[in-house]
């Protein structure tokens, strides 16, 4: 019998069926933890989600999400409007892809096969693992950081004096390498615990870090009132150009665009659908809250020492007092620990499970992205001589944005949330398509994904006219978002892949 999966579906029943699946016809395409969560399993609550978001909200990154905004011309009123309201859209996306995975209680990297094609959906789940690998070694390297000030508050001023045997060619000190290897042990053990049972981990941080940041909001307000830092200091604002608006609003969007696709990996450990509802709240107001407190601690550093400080790290670089800046870059550790985890070495695992699934799953496949994201890419040589490529590392939204809005659509809309679980693992299924693909996923993001090239190529090279079409890229992850939504419905009612459709009479 077909595993019909709607409004009303029985979970257990999905659960306990795939399972017979599993071991009588298809062991070569899939493994345990590509499989339905078992109900005892299914352990995520309400409280797990918001932990979840706080966990991965509170970071430096985070911090700094108004810096850019700034320095275009955006006053920090303007700031806080624009990043509400794109994480808001954003929140929304997430919801709507991680309500898949609640009702499904499957990772995306299968769920993608009902779109795209058996095979061709193993591009979309390279393109994730490709996004993950490079920025769990660039979170690492910030983590690193984190260490460093750590070390530098223990040790005192004996670690400063520690001698620099690198070339300048390595792109990192001795001090730096220490640091970072040092941070890197630290997550090591986490790439063994169950995502069923790292949830506890977003739970300690979300008490931690934000006590932190509230910490360093409350020191900024002290030393001086947020009515004087914010209405006389540089984060006034100029004149925006409405472009440079657009631009904003995309980039406050953009740097989350990956979750919106795989959020599946995590809500399909949720005990019900509603228990991952609260998303749509409190992702857009874990955000905004240390967005606020990087504007406030910033504008009180331009009167303190001089100049704008939005790295919280090197905020507290400048502390006397050693304690507070070992807690304070502790909690920050913590903070990025427990996003690197979550966005990225988890990610990247649930994906390669489905690449290899014989030999890889979650824990091995967090070990591969520990190691190759951290030795072999060598993040800090990324961060100081590339920085080309992290506008285009930085880009990946609109490759990312086709991928969630066809999964949506697809989903909800063509097939009115009836799909056969079943024929996910099977290559030879009801998903198959033609060789495998489903040229209307292809065609979808195409006309999602190309028109924003032009605009990519300009930021790349500032030297080359782009003309107006350069306009795109500023609002990319809503066009291709919307674009690819758009033209896969409008494909999918012309053409309709009636083979691929769940009926009640399906057998």
């Amino acid at each position: 019998m077909a595993l019909l999966a709607n409004f009303s579906i029985d979970s257990s029943s999905v659960s306990s069926d795939s399972n017979t699946e599993h071991k009588t016809g298809r062991k070569g395409w899939t493994n345990p933890d590509m499989e339905p969560v078992p109900v005892h399993l299914r352990t995520w609550t309400t409280w797990n989600y918001v932990a979840y978001w706080f966990c991965d909200a509170f970071t430096p990154v985070q911090w700094e999400l108004a810096s850019t905004m700034i320095a275009v011309g955006l006053s920090w009123k303007q700031c806080l409007l624009v990043i509400l309201f794109g994480q808001v859209i954003m929140g929304a996306a997430i919801l709507a892809t991680g309500t898949i995975g609640a009702r499904l209680h499957i990772a995306f990297p299968v769920i993608a096969r009902v779109s795209f094609g058996f095979w061709f959906s193993y591009f979309a789940v390279v393109c994730r693992v490709f996004a993950s690998f490079f920025w769990f070694g660039i979170q690492t390297y910030i983590g690193s950081e984190c260490t460093y000030q750590m070390l530098k508050a223990l040790v005192g001023p004996a670690f400063l004096r520690i001698p620099n045997h690198l070339p300048e060619s390595a792109g990192i000190t001795t001090t730096g390498m220490l640091s970072f290897l040092l941070f890197w042990l630290i997550e090591l053990p986490f790439f063994f615990v169950s995502p069923t049972k790292i949830r506890h981990l977003f739970v300690v941080k979300t008490v931690v870090v934000p006590i932190t940041c509230l910490g360093m909001l409350i020191w900024a307000a002290v030393r001086v009132p947020p009515h004087i830092s914010l209405s006389r200091g540089s984060l006034r604002g100029a004149s925006p150009t409405p472009w440079a608006v657009v631009s904003a609003l995309n980039s406050a969007i953009g740097c989350w665009s990956p979750m919106a696709v795989n959020m599946p990996d995590f809500t399909r450990y949720a005990k019900n659908e509603k228990a991952q509802y609260i998303q749509i709240v409190v992702f857009p107001l874990s955000i905004t809250l240390i967005t606020i407190c990087g504007i406030v601690v910033a504008s009180t550093t331009e009167f303190l020492y001089g100049e704008v400080i939005w790295d919280p790290l090197l905020v507290i670089d400048r502390w006397d007092s050693r304690p507070a800046s070992f807690f304070a870059a502790l909690s920050f550790a913590l903070a990025v620990l427990g996003t690197n985890i979550a966005a990225n070495s988890v990610s990247a695992a649930n994906d390669m499970t489905v690449l290899w699934p014989r030999y890889i799953n979650i824990r091995r496949g967090q070990v591969v992205c520990g190691v190759v994201s951290a030795w072999a890419l060598c993040p800090w040589k990324i961060l100081s001589s590339a920085p080309g490529f992290l506008t285009m590392l930085s880009s990946y939204s609109i490759f990312m944005a086709p991928m969630s809005s066809i999964m949506v659509v697809d989903y909800f809309i063509v097939r009115k949330c009836k799909v056969d679980i079943s024929s996910m693992y099977e290559p030879d299924g009801r998903y198959k398509y033609w060789n495998g693909i489903n040229w209307r996923a292809v065609v979808a993001f195409i006309v999602g994904f190309i028109p924003t090239i032009p605009g990519l190529v300009g930021r790349l090279d500032p030297s080359l006219s782009i003309g107006g079409t350069s306009h795109i890229f500023d609002f990319g992850w809503l066009y291709a978002y919307i674009v690819a939504a758009v033209a896969y419905c409008l494909l999918s009612a012309v053409f309709p892949p009636y083979s691929s459709f769940v009926t009640d009479e399906s057998p």
